[in-house]
Parts: C-alpha cells; sequence; structure tokens
C-alpha cells in the first residue's frame, strides 16, 4: 500500500516539475486515466485497511481499467458518441463507494462495524 502512495507522490512531484501541455483531442482520455487511478488507488487503500492489499491485483486493476475506458473512449469517438461518460459514471460511482468504505473502516470502532 505504501508504494502506491509513493509512486502517486513522485509522480506529484515530477509533473510539478516537468510540466507537460496536452493536447485538446487527448483530453477525454487523460480523464479517464486519472479517474482510473484514483479507482485503484482508492480500491487499493480500502483493501489495505481491511487487510486484503495485493499490489499485483492494483497494477493490473488500474492497468486494465485504464485500458477498457480508453478502448471505451476510442469506440465512442469512432461512432461519434461520447461513450467516455460511461467510464466516468462507473469510476465516479466506485471512487465514492471506496470512499465510503474508507470512512467506515477509518472512523467505526471495529467492535460495532458489524453490527
Amino acid at each position: 500500500m505504501w508504494f502506491i502512495l509513493l509512486c502517486f507522490v513522485l509522480g506529484m512531484i515530477a509533473a510539478y516539475f516537468f510540466p507537460i501541455e496536452m493536447p485538446f483531442v487527448y483530453t477525454k482520455y487523460m480523464a479517464v486515466v486519472i479517474l482510473a487511478f484514483a479507482d485503484s488507488f482508492f480500491g487499493a487503500f480500502k483493501s489495505g485497511l481491511e487487510g486484503k492489499f495485493s499490489g499485483w491485483q492494483a497494477i493490473t486493476g488500474f492497468f486494465g481499467n485504464s485500458i477498457v475506458a480508453a478502448g471505451l473512449t476510442y469506440a465512442g469517438d469512432l461512432l461519434g458518441i461520447d461513450l467516455y461518460i460511461a467510464a466516468v459514471i462507473l469510476f465516479g460511482i466506485r471512487i465514492f463507494n471506496n470512499i465510503t468504505a474508507i470512512r467506515h473502516l477509518l472512523f467505526t470502532p471495529p467492535s460495532s462495524r458489524y453490527e
């Protein structure tokens, strides 16, 4: 779990010192990849709190989610439909569910979690 947090911090530092300008055409793709990262990050954090964390599962989940979301976005671009919205909604729901579970795990006493 600390590995993912460390990579996130290093990525933020690198982005600050080495800014990259993204062409407008790729903004939808970047948005779904960022949401895939947030989904994987919060899912991994929740798994760590539950004692079920697997680094391999977190990494493959991130790349799998990113590839599927980017593929959906690309297919939508080919068809002239904004299919990336489906990925945005799905990732948004999953992120909020993970944050709710994290809040529950952090702020609920262990004795009263399953009552």
